[in-house]
């Protein structure tokens, strides 16, 4: 896994500890790479949670797919993502994956025994107690990131929804310029609105003079204020 050495340095579950300890760590938590192809299920809906992932190369989502059809986005996921953290953690029914985590194109990503996580190892590694500290962070995190999310959803009308989501990004870029990590139809889904409606808003703003949008790149104008 040396080849991830710089993007292992920049994950917050490994902050605080060495190269070397972290080598020690990922052979305790029985951590193995995994290759996906694009549009293949990494972890699936209704199976339980019994590791903890990481993307380390590619793109993935975590999507939540009613028994109608209808699909949500719950977040995009890029190299040095965790995912199914909080699901592994929890006890009982609650282990059951109520969502699915897809690869959107081909990716790695590394899996690790969530047991050996919340567990110290046999050996007594000094550097567990920090491992334990930096998960429950990174969950505290996630809760924080989905609560971002449900001010999103929570605007009444689409346009609401869009403006406050792109504002974050910008917010979140520290720039007017940035890219989002959907297409057009993701982005819809992850914000629960029909697609046709949301571009109709889209294209408002845009001969508003609000924004220039090409694909997933976004540039908001410096009107953007008065909206």
């Amino acid at each position: 896994m040396k080849k991830y050495q710089e993007l292992f340095r920049t994950i917050p579950l490994f902050r605080g500890i060495t190269d070397q300890e972290r080598e020690i760590m990922l052979d305790c938590l029985r951590a193995r790479e995994q290759r996906f192809s694009a549009d293949s299920v990494i972890l699936l809906a209704g199976q339980v949670a019994d590791c903890v992932g990481i993307v380390l190369e590619g793109q993935a989502q975590v999507i939540r797919e009613e028994f109608s059809g209808n699909r949500t986005i719950l977040t995009a996921l890029g190299p040095g993502d965790l995912f199914a953290e909080a699901f592994a953690c929890a006890s009982g029914e609650h282990k059951t994956l109520p969502v699915t985590v897809l690869a959107i194109t081909e990716s790695v990503v590394l899996l690790m025994d969530y047991r050996k996580i919340l567990h110290a190892c046999p050996s007594g590694c000094s550097f567990h107690q920090k491992l334990v500290e930096n998960m429950l962070a990174v969950v505290a995190d996630k809760n924080l990131m989905l609560n971002r999310r449900l001010g999103h959803l929570s605007k009444r009308s689409t346009r609401e929804k869009l403006l406050s989501y792109l504002s974050e990004q910008a917010t979140l870029h520290d720039s007017a310029d940035f890219y989002i990590p959907f297409d057009r139809q993701e982005l819809a889904d992850y914000l629960c609105v029909e697609r046709s409606a949301m571009s109709a808003v889209l294209s408002k703003l845009r001969a508003e003079g609000l924004l220039e949008v090409e694909r997933n790149h976004f540039y908001l104008k410096s009107s953007w204020e008065v909206v």
